[in-house]
């Protein structure tokens, strides 16, 4: 009876220890580094480390460019989370209303972005948005229109690198749409038809809501993705122009690696931290009780 009584907490371990080693203990020492002025010569001799108290965290909230970012990493927000979200759950849709070899491969087809290397797909993206000889532009050349300043432009910047996101993120959580259809009982759909149930309101009232789980999981997992908004934005236009794609976790990144300004970094990735905990707290405090159907 005792070996059975430890053997859940066995196999629970080493998730735990990488869990520890991986999420808590960075966390810690992130906190910790944020109350110092540490640079990469502390790394080698922490004597050359000395305390800062808040100094970065009152520096960082007059920080200009660090407003810039934070406004920057919302608006990628706003627009790319009810993008990814909506986009995936009208095509998982679409793709459930057959099991045929054709919507089979389109499913295959959809995922391939989910598990293609994001700078290969970046540096792709990079060509056709190119000004000078790039597809998007020599497409709009055969109908008259100028050239675009896909990367260029502050302003078209910022969605022509949101879109690509967007483009990538919808792969898997159509995956994860379309499992969750497979739990919806085929009777619901099937009573409905008989009572004469048009598709649409059979999917907007009895196939949605049984899929408010899988909606709230998307979209809890799509915000703190696009809060970490770090990929596309770095490859495409490295934060340009004028940071106007410039996230919060490039602004991080430029700061700890390319400035040498550990600390305030880590008082920003303290900052990002808070932020995404409260806002996904928030969600869950909203998040509707179940409800039996």
């Amino acid at each position: 009876m005792r070996t059975l009584k430890l053997t859940p907490y066995v196999f629970v371990t080493p998730a735990m220890l990488l869990l520890i080693a991986f999420g808590v203990l960075p966390l810690v020492v992130a906190l910790a580094v944020s109350f110092t002025d540490m640079d990469i010569s502390g790394l080698a001799n922490w004597g050359n480390v000395g305390f800062a108290g808040l100094e970065n965290y009152e520096r960082l909230f007059t920080d200009p460019d660090f407003w810039q970012a934070f406004g920057n990493t919302f608006f990628f927000a706003v627009i790319g989370v009810p993008a990814i979200v909506g986009a995936s759950l009208a095509v998982a849709l679409l793709l459930a209303r057959s099991d045929s070899r054709f919507y089979r491969a389109l499913r295959s087809f959809y995922f391939i972005p989910a598990i293609t290397g994001i700078v290969a797909i970046s540096l792709v993206w990079a060509y056709l948005y190119n000004t000078q000889f790039g597809l998007f532009n020599w497409l709009l050349s055969l109908v008259g229109v100028p050239p675009v300043q896909w990367l260029s432009d502050p302003l078209i910047a910022k969605f022509s690198v949101a879109f690509v996101a967007i483009w990538r993120g919808t792969g898997l959580n159509i995956i994860i749409f379309l499992a969750a259809l497979q739990g919806v009982p085929k009777e619901y759909t099937e009573a409905a038809a008989l009572d004469g149930a048009s598709t649409w309101r059979t999917t907007r009232s009895i196939v949605i809501p049984l899929l408010r789980f899988a909606i709230f999981f998307v979209t809890v997992t799509t915000i703190i993705s696009w809060l970490q908004f770090f990929d596309e934005p770095f490859v495409l236009t490295d934060g340009g122009p004028l940071g106007a794609t410039t996230s919060m976790s490039i602004f991080l990144y430029k700061e700890g690696f390319r400035l040498n300004q550990f600390g305030y970094a880590s008082a920003g990735s303290v900052v990002l931290f808070v932020i995404i905990a409260l806002i996904t707290a928030l969600q869950l405090r909203l998040r509707r009780p179940d409800v039996e159907y």
